[in-house]
């Protein structure tokens, strides 16, 4: 594996914990879901962690969006990078959070907490999600609503249903608690006006492993299985906290 250099044009502070940075001068290719290790020199070494492109594919400034840990030995320092600051990007893509693994549906559901919503931004901005599917729905839950960050963004997408959900405050027009029990209890599919159900949805999870884990229990409840290439389902999950 090899190290690309980058530098950094941008690093915007969405929250005192949340921030965006933005790269140019590496050259990638990868599919829009997809995630890449990046990197700065610690004592000698390069610590790497792994963050999901924002920027769709097309784009040649890369994007990455993250949350400080206060204890952690990259996120902090990553917060911190000022425009011209020196950012290490490896030279292979991964993941299969990808429209090339999802089967054709007539609603694609974007379920994604936190900074869970990076790979999501990255998909809607590429053609393939519009010309695949009827409807896209994409569910962004937090805790507080300072953290509905690229709302404008999100909100410019003429055919997107968006939906927010805020756990710990109340916000006008946004869905109250947590996913999986919007789903059990259907104010999910009242939000969005749609029908959750295996014969017409595809579902993409991103986000915290309790999420992940207690989403996909519910939508097994509604007779939705994992997809595997070699047993197609309709839930497609990838956790790489």
């Amino acid at each position: 594996m090899k190290w690309l250099e980058g530098r950094v044009v941008e690093n915007r502070h969405w929250t005192e914990a949340l921030f965006s940075v933005r790269v140019e001068g590496v050259r990638l290719a990868f599919e829009a879901g997809q995630f890449v290790r990046i990197a700065l020199p610690i004592d000698g070494e390069h610590v790497a962690r792994p963050f999901s492109m924002v920027n769709p594919p097309h784009d040649p400034v890369l994007e990455f969006y993250g949350i400080v840990v206060p204890e952690g030995p990259l996120s902090p320092r990553l917060a911190r990078l000022a425009p011209g600051d020196t950012l290490y990007v490896a030279s292979n893509p991964a993941g299969f959070l990808v429209l090339s693994e999802v089967p054709d549906a007539q609603t694609l559901w974007l379920l994604c907490t936190g900074t869970g919503v990076a790979p999501f931004l990255s998909i809607l901005r590429t053609e393939t999600a519009w010309r695949r599917y009827r409807n896209v729905v994409l569910v962004h839950a937090v805790r507080h609503a300072a953290e509905l960050v690229y709302r404008e963004t999100l909100e410019n997408l003429p055919d997107l249903r968006y939906l927010r959900m805020v756990s710990r405050e109340t916000l006008p027009g946004a869905l109250a608690g947590r996913i999986p029990a919007a789903l059990r209890d259907g104010r999910l599919e009242a939000a969005a006006g749609l029908e959750l159900a295996a014969d017409s949805s595809q579902v993409m999870l991103c986000g915290n492993p309790d999420m992940l884990k207690d989403a996909a229990a519910a939508l097994a409840e509604r007779g939705l299985r994992k997809h595997r290439r070699r047993a197609p389902g309709h839930i497609t999950v990838e956790s790489f906290w």
